[in-house]
């Protein structure tokens, strides 16, 4: 471990350096708090709150890494549920560990009747992020007996009945919206084969997903499975520094994704390319329009990636493999002009210099809500389908939190800028 020199007027403090494998080492700023300082970074954009081995960030040079492993080799040959695993545990299962896996989520899909009932309490109207995080508050009520989080093998049934019934609520939320009933999962079906079913078929009718948005949708909870430090992230590791169990921090990372600035900005994508198509300008006319205002348009540039986002050239191909087969996919009234929108923006952001010197290339949310909208889903439907996607690396990021030695409670401080010492004024001297 080596160390850093800080001078601050008068002071010099000697602070300990945590050597990286990969990226930025981190100075330990501990220290400071004792002698009267403080390091204000707002949104904490150069403070590490933890040391972690899930996940690896290079946003220069569009690198994501599930423990160590390339996303692009994640998506090529594995599968969600053997990537959930490997966030969880840190190296990929055997094929026995995994068919284990595969047959215990399998068995806690399905949700009691009781629970049915409260799902079908809330409004038809209601917000899906706020039914998505009261649901899986909901859970712990349901299984009081996995809410001791000092007990391992109670935070390993916790975390399976979430990863296994968080799919079931999202598409209780989606039936309850359409006014049509909640149907029970198909064990014999696969993970996403049955979300889809569970979420578009008709009672008593056979039903089939098609073989393509599987693939694709199932790549799409890979890519969203886990992302470093985010804000939802955070959220989920300092309700857990608490103590809270894991039900409760995951409905908080949940509420932290609903916000428009962190998990609706795939919604927000969609929801333009309505609008440009419906505004009766071109895209140009549009982009420069945007220019002129100094507007901002969703789905270009990312505070992380500097670069290509990699997860948006996966997300990018898939959508690419579904206009393909458009003719024999059942695509919604106006969809296929919407993707010759987005092509075109996406052709303007590749090669304006507006948008390139800006680091202002299309982003993951920049496809996914398209291929969302192919498969069937509304843009409501959006953000609880990422934070599905979210689940298995908040449960990782929590376990890991749990585990560390190192972890405190956590409590930011302050730099207090209001008033010093004041003497009460009576109300009638006032």
């Amino acid at each position: 471990m080596g160390e850093a020199h800080l001078h601050v007027e008068a002071d010099e403090f000697k602070l300990p350096v945590v050597k990286a494998t990969a990226g930025p080492d981190g100075i330990v700023m501990s220290s400071l708090r004792n002698n009267n300082w403080v390091s204000l970074d707002p949104g904490f954009l150069t403070t590490a709150q933890c040391e972690s081995r899930i996940t690896y960030i290079d946003g220069e040079h569009s690198i994501l890494r599930y423990r160590g492993y390339p996303i692009e080799q994640l998506c090529e040959q594995s599968d969600f549920l053997e990537v959930s695993w490997l966030l969880r545990n840190g190296e990929l299962p055997t094929k026995a560990e995994y068919n284990r896996f595969v047959e215990d989520i399998n068995h806690h899909t399905m949700v009691g009747e009781d629970f049915r009932t409260f799902m079908g309490s809330f409004p038809r109207g209601a917000q899906p992020m706020s039914v998505m995080a009261s649901a899986i508050n909901a859970l712990a009520a349901f299984n009081p007996d996995t809410t001791d989080i000092s007990d391992p093998e109670q935070l390993d049934e916790a975390a399976m009945i979430i990863m296994a019934k968080a799919r079931t609520v999202v598409s209780y939320i989606l039936r309850r919206r359409r006014d049509e009933p909640m149907l029970y999962p198909d064990y014999a079906r696969g993970y996403v084969d049955d979300f889809i079913r569970m979420c578009f078929a008709v009672p008593y009718e056979r039903f089939e997903s098609d073989p393509l948005y599987v693939h694709a949708f199932g790549r799409l909870l890979i890519i969203h499975a886990d992302h470093e430090q985010n804000c939802s992230t955070s959220v989920v590791r300092i309700a857990g520094s608490a103590h809270a169990n894991l039900y409760s921090a995951v409905a908080a990372g949940i509420n932290a994704l609903s916000g428009p600035r962190h998990g609706g900005a795939n919604e927000a994508v969609l929801r333009q390319l309505m609008a440009i198509r419906d505004s009766g300008m071109s895209v140009k006319q549009f982009v420069e329009k945007a220019k002129v205002e100094g507007s901002r348009i969703s789905g270009l540039g990312h505070r992380v990636y500097k670069s290509y986002d990699p997860r948006a050239a996966i997300a990018k191909h898939y959508l690419e493999k579904i206009m393909e087969n458009k003719a024999t996919l059942k695509l919604l009234p106006g969809d296929e002009q919407l993707f010759d929108v987005a092509l075109q923006l996406e052709d303007i952001a590749l090669n304006d210099d507006y948008f390139v010197s800006r680091n202002l290339y299309p982003n993951v949310d920049f496809y996914t809500g398209l291929i969302y909208r192919a498969i069937g889903f509304g843009p409501s439907m959006f953000t609880p389908l990422f934070a599905l996607g979210r689940i298995p690396g908040w449960i990782a990021q929590y376990r890991e939190m749990l585990a560390d030695p190192m972890t405190k409670i956590g409590r930011p401080r302050q730099v207090y800028t209001g008033a010093v010492l004041r003497d009460y004024v009576p109300i009638d001297e006032r």
